[in-house]
């Protein structure tokens, strides 16, 4: 069984380069998988399943074909999508996964999650989080006109970007206690997430558990892979 894992492709119309090189990785290395796993952030900014930009159309219809050839598909909402709803699910045929999700494969339990959730320091984003995620909230956002939401889906990322431009790197990386935490609570010995942009692989105490961390799609997309027990963290480019 081959299993794959990807996070952070923010599919926007200003990167379509980028829209390029997943399409591609769609058609050559994702349709002879037999599951695929977007923990996240597949789009730089989604703002409602009655998007009806051509991108959208794209992306839906690129992962429908996936589907249609026989790759499970399987979504986590990432900081920049978490609008993303059953209408769209239901159109490329994915399920979605809780913000903490265990994958059993084998003997081994992965924790699956974006990892924004882990960035315990950053207590700005984490209020800012809380408050966008609340079920009302997120209804009267889904009420608002369209170009409303396109308007504040932009100020949001502006503001965005003016902060994490003043916060120093440590801040906005993952807490290595609250990694340690969440993994002993789900009792699982690898844990698999994007958000921080920082791929690589890490050590996470004596007993051998590991943290794998997604890298983000620019000039290449960053791929995890999982073959007969065996984990492959690469590089897929155009």
């Amino acid at each position: 069984m081959s299993i794959l894992f990807i996070s952070d492709i923010h599919l926007s119309e200003s990167r379509p380069a980028v829209t390029e090189l997943f399409f591609r990785f769609l058609k050559r290395e994702a349709r002879g998988a037999d599951a695929l796993y977007i923990l996240g952030d597949l789009f730089d900014a989604w703002i409602g399943d009655d998007d009806c930009s051509q991108l959208a159309e794209n992306v839906k219809n690129n992962l429908s074909s996936l589907t249609d050839a026989g790759t499970k598909l399987f979504l986590q909402h990432g900081n920049r999508d978490f609008l993303i709803g059953q209408k769209f699910l239901s159109y490329i045929k994915a399920s979605l996964l809780d913000d903490y999700h265990i994958l059993e494969y084998d003997t081994v339990r992965v924790l699956l999650t974006h990892g924004d959730l882990l960035c315990t320091d950053d207590v700005h984003y984490q209020r800012f989080r809380t408050k966008v995620r609340k079920p009302f909230n997120r209804w009267c956002l889904l009420r608002l006109p369209l170009f409303l939401r396109q308007r504040l889906a932009d100020s949001w990322r502006r503001q965005s970007i003016y902060a994490n431009a003043k916060k120093s790197a440590d801040l906005m990386d993952v807490n290595l206690g609250a990694v340690v935490s969440v993994m002993e609570y789900y009792d699982t010995s690898v844990l698999v997430h994007g958000h921080t942009h920082r791929p690589g692989r890490h050590r996470v105490d004596d007993s051998g558990k590991e943290r794998i961390v997604l890298g983000e799609w620019n000039s290449y997309g960053s791929v995890l892979s999982l073959c007969e027990a065996s984990w492959t963290l690469s590089e897929v480019t155009l």
